[in-house]
């Protein structure tokens, strides 16, 4: 179950096993992979996972979100990113970009403001973004196709397109962060327009209807039944997910939360019953669509990732910490070596020196 393959479009997965994408604070200065990030992907490939997405690669510098965040914004880009994919493919793994604009998380400067579709202040850091223009909703539809053929150019066998967890495509889906009255905002499939219309714009520009294109979808804000704050649910999510796939999207990795309501795919794990936090949502999406659903957040145990698949929760388990902590975590439960994760969720991976298991730091051989 867990090590059949599995096909995205045409593409065919060796197994089950997604490594979600995670920003590693490994790029260089302007958004160019190093030798670092090769060795991380090279090694999951090495150890059996089936399919690989990487750090988030921002589409246009003011975009940006973080220091040595990986950027995909020019066809200087190709070559460098040729190379890593390179070093994947010498094994049986695929490799997935993910593409992404900061939305209203984005970094600000003296000449720039962060956007997105609506000016509602950030909470969690006091950022009142610019609400964007028609002109500049266009560009980024434009710098997102980009993206997507310098992916396929460098040999990338797909991209994800990042639409959660508070960055740009994330805020015009839901009403919190969209208010616009234009053709932009209001109903869902206003709000959905900028993803709907950057699919179009990635196959007109590829020419290419097989190529496989994915998203990490956001099934909640995570504001919760008592908020006085009307966000993003799951009822809209499930129109959103059948609206993409018709679309062309080719699978859905189900996620939720924003930073403003501390939900996000990296919550402590300290029990089995904690496990996979986005499980209902993924199953509510799965019944609706016919693409595979991705499920990742807090999956830890082998017995939960076979329960989550043969209960029609998801068709593949993706993980980012644990493999931080066991980039051969794929081998051993293949080999019944091991039956869980050895991570325990402590978060002490997020260093922004470059992204290692600082938890088990002397006993985990580097990579």
């Amino acid at each position: 179950m867990l090590f059949d393959p599995i096909k995205i479009s045409n593409l065919e997965i060796q197994n089950r096993f997604v490594r979600s994408a995670t920003h590693e604070w490994l790029a260089e200065g302007n958004g160019k992979p190093t030798q670092k990030l090769g060795d991380i992907y090279e090694n999951l490939a090495r150890n059996e996972v089936g399919l690989i997405i990487t750090g988030y690669s921002y589409v246009n510098p003011r975009g940006k979100s973080a220091h040595n965040q990986q950027g995909i914004y020019t066809d200087d880009f190709i070559d460098p990113y040729s190379h890593l994919v390179s070093r994947v493919h010498r094994y049986n793994s695929k490799i997935m970009l993910q593409i992404v604009h900061g939305g209203r998380q984005s970094m600000v400067s003296d000449n720039n403001s962060a956007l997105a579709p609506s000016a509602v202040t950030d909470e969690a850091t006091g950022i009142t973004p610019a609400e964007m223009t028609e002109p500049q909703i266009l560009q980024t539809i434009e710098d997102f196709a980009n993206a997507a053929r310098r992916a396929r150019a460098a040999g990338f066998d797909g991209v994800q397109l990042h639409c959660a967890h508070g960055f740009l495509l994330s805020n015009f889906i839901s009403p919190y962060t969209n208010q616009r009255s234009d053709k932009w905002g209001g109903s869902i499939e206003n709000r959905t327009r900028i993803i709907v219309e950057i699919i179009k714009r990635i196959r007109g520009m590829l020419f290419d209807m097989d190529y496989p294109i994915t998203v990490k979808l956001n099934s909640t804000d995570g504001f919760g039944s008592g908020s006085d704050k009307s966000g993003l649910d799951i009822k809209d999510t499930i129109q959103i997910a059948k609206i993409l796939e018709k679309s062309g999207v080719n699978a859905i990795e189900v996620s939720g939360g924003i930073f403003e309501t501390h939900l996000m795919s990296q919550q402590n794990i300290d029990s089995i019953e904690k496990e996979a936090y986005f499980k209902k949502n993924a199953k509510l999406i799965k019944n609706a669509v016919n693409i595979p659903v991705i499920l990742v957040g807090g999956v830890r145990s082998k017995y939960i990732m076979e329960k989550l698949i043969s209960a029609d929760n998801a068709d593949m388990i993706s993980m980012s910490r644990p493999f931080i902590c066991e980039p051969d975590l794929v081998v051993k439960l293949k080999k019944g070596e091991s039956e869980a994760a050895r991570c325990v969720s402590c978060n002490l991976c997020f260093d922004s020196t470059g992204i290692k298991c600082n938890y088990f730091a002397k006993d985990i051989p580097t990579i």
